[in-house]
């Protein structure tokens, strides 16, 4: 279910009502003595309605209407991000911006851990480009991941999987996010050293529930016929990430859904935002950049 946010906004004269009502959907206009300070940047749209008094003086009415799509961890609801979180991650983005110098950032973790919705809010905060490694093999092959899987087996699309990697290792300022099971193979890991590998860590349960609950067509090496959908999807996940999780660690940054959920005071991870982990990664690419660069804090 979407979440909408109504806000009443007061504005400086220096705002004029013509420029605004012109845009009806987009992002307002700050001056440069603001364009420097921390501002809030939301997709969004509005009601404007200015009245005429009899005192020939005029009031302005602008209702914002501000919602954030895609923004559950594990992609099962909408949440509109925090002004807090959103100045947060500009301010991050800036400081980390001259140790990253252009360097992509790889997104691994088990399938359903918020590796495209995450990707995509890094991507936006740092100016990056966003790919998904998955769409560009099904790009290249016409077919989806599933339909690979069933046609040529796994094995080919991990081939597929890896061409795209070593692709993408060319590029500068991308955020990618990759399929679960690319850091089974340790070419990829070469591919992806290229830039720097981040972990999203979400707890076994929480994929579950995500997984189970919208359903495992499209997840070739879950999808079953059963209708007892969790069990099922409990029982293949468990024994993908005791496969997977010695794997995953090799990732040179960590980010722990537990540990952001604790710091919020919830022990539900279903209520960390996709901005939260954001945040969180990019705090930690920069701890891990510093250390790289022989940075000491005093």
């Amino acid at each position: 279910m979407e979440t909408t946010v109504m806000q009443q906004l007061q504005f400086s004269p220096w705002i004029h009502s013509k420029s605004v009502s012109a845009k009806p959907k987009g992002s307002l206009h700050f001056p440069r003595r603001l364009a420097e300070q921390d501002i809030l940047q939301a997709p969004f749209s509005f009601d404007l309605r200015v009245s005429r008094h009899s005192n020939h003086r005029r009031t302005v009415a602008l209702k914002i209407s501000c919602s954030y799509k895609n923004s559950s961890v594990l992609e099962s609801g909408n949440h509109c991000a925090s002004v807090d979180e959103s100045l947060a991650i500009q301010r991050k983005s800036r400081e980390i911006e001259s140790y990253l110098n252009g360097r992509s950032i790889y997104l691994v973790g088990m399938m359903g851990s918020g590796k495209t919705t995450v990707g995509k809010v890094l991507s936006n905060a740092l100016g990056y480009s966003f790919s998904d490694s998955d769409s560009l093999v099904e790009e290249d092959t016409g077919i989806s991941v599933a339909e690979i899987f069933k046609v040529y087996g796994e094995d080919f699309f991990r081939e597929r999987e890896t061409e795209a990697l070593r692709k993408l290792s060319l590029m500068r300022q991308f955020v990618i996010s990759t399929g679960g099971g690319a850091v089974t193979r340790s070419i990829n890991w070469k591919y992806m050293h290229k830039g720097i590998s981040v972990w999203l860590d979400v707890p076994l349960e929480a994929l579950v529930k995500r997984i189970s609950a919208v359903g495992t067509n499209s997840r070739p090496l879950l999808h079953h016929d059963s209708t007892d959908a969790y069990s099922k999807t409990l029982v293949r996940l468990s024994t993908l990430l005791e496969e997977r999780g010695e794997a995953y660690a090799n990732a040179e940054v960590t980010v722990s859904c537990e540990k952001i959920a604790a710091k919020l005071g919830t022990k539900d991870v279903s209520n960390v935002t996709p901005m939260a982990i954001a945040i969180e990664a990019l705090e930690q690419i920069e701890i891990f950049l510093k250390r790289e660069d022989g940075y000491c804090a005093i």
